[in-house]
């Protein structure tokens, strides 16, 4: 079942310059040069009920752009885009009560009073009733450990702990769609890897349709089967994380711990070489050769831990946006 619909969505910007000084301020008056910034061009996808996606890009690619599109916060500049049937920038009560937005760098939660009371408003503005409230906020809370933190003032709170609050505040209603942006972000390893098993539990628990971005590749790779890569308000891969190698990553990685002292002058003609420090020598091979090349190493040198393996997906991605500015 498809729950959110995207056809040629477009959304441009009109911005003005102004050169620097006095004399260009008083020109700005009369007139200023103005250009079309294409935020998101043209893009098209679909999302499945109950899917956890991945939307990166670099800065700048238009990943908030459609998030904001897709919550109605934005009016495109053309295109449809339908989620749960509803056309999200009429901003119907019916749709807003079954969608939520959380943006890791803003925030909803009241800075002097305890994040309580920020639950309780929502409770009255999706006018939830009080046993669904008891039962959602007991859930959350105890999914993201912090029932004991509900009536601190939030700044006296850590801001993982702040973070935690505000998916709580984002979620009392629980949303049938929820939209992620960058919600891990400025947030340590540890507190990382908790935001992270929390999203995952809670899609699995409630079968919620998710669109995550984020920069922090591990949050991909740990949530998401299949990505949207975005680049300059055009989509440049979709389809699952397993398959990105395959489409651009012509490579393998072959990493080599050798029992004893070798001579390394040969390496460069098998590969690239990343590195080569006694014992432990990394070559980027080409995909096709990978075998042959390991053989030559194995039937050549004395080797005493061999390894092939396909690039990381952070260097995939690298890799992607790389050549696209080339």
């Amino acid at each position: 079942m498809k729950i959110i619909t995207v056809q040629k969505l477009k959304k441009h910007f009109k911005v003005y310059k102004r050169g620097a000084g006095l004399r260009a301020t008083l020109r700005s008056f009369l007139s200023r040069p103005e250009e079309t910034v294409k935020a998101v061009d043209g893009i098209s996808f679909e999302i499945e009920k109950g899917e956890l996606l991945g939307f990166i890009g670099p800065n700048g690619a238009g990943k908030t752009t459609t998030l904001k599109c897709l919550s109605g916060l934005l009016y495109p500049t053309s295109g449809q885009v339908k989620v749960l049937g509803f056309t999200p920038f009429d901003r119907k009560p019916e749709y807003l009560k079954k969608i939520s937005l959380v943006m890791g760098q803003k925030n909803q939660l009241w800075w002097d009073l305890p994040a309580i009371d920020t639950f309780r408003l929502n409770k009255e503005i999706y006018d939830i009733e009080d046993s669904d409230y008891e039962r959602n906020l007991a859930e959350l809370s105890q999914l993201l450990e912090v029932s004991h933190l509900v009536s601190i003032p939030v700044r006296k709170l850590s801001l993982g702990q702040r973070m935690k609050m505000e998916l709580i505040a984002a979620l009392i209603h629980r949303p049938e769609v929820l939209f992620l942006d960058e919600p891990t972000i400025g947030l340590d390893v540890v507190m990382q890897k908790n935001m992270r098993d929390f999203i995952a539990q809670y899609n699995r628990r409630y079968q919620s349709t998710i669109l995550l971005t984020s920069h922090y590749m591990s949050d991909v790779k740990e949530l998401c089967k299949r990505v949207i890569i975005i680049d300059n308000g055009k989509i440049i891969y979709d389809g699952q994380l397993d398959r990105l190698g395959r489409k651009y990553a012509d490579y393998k990685t072959v990493t080599v711990i050798f029992e004893k002292p070798v001579d390394g002058k040969k390496f460069p003609e098998m590969g690239e070489v990343v590195s080569f420090k006694f014992p432990k020598l990394v070559l980027s091979v080409p995909r096709k050769m990978s075998k042959h090349i390991a053989a030559k190493i194995l039937e050549n040198y004395p080797v005493e831990d061999f390894n092939i393996e396909d690039p990381e997906v952070e260097d995939i991605v690298r890799r992607v946006f790389s050549e696209k500015k080339v």
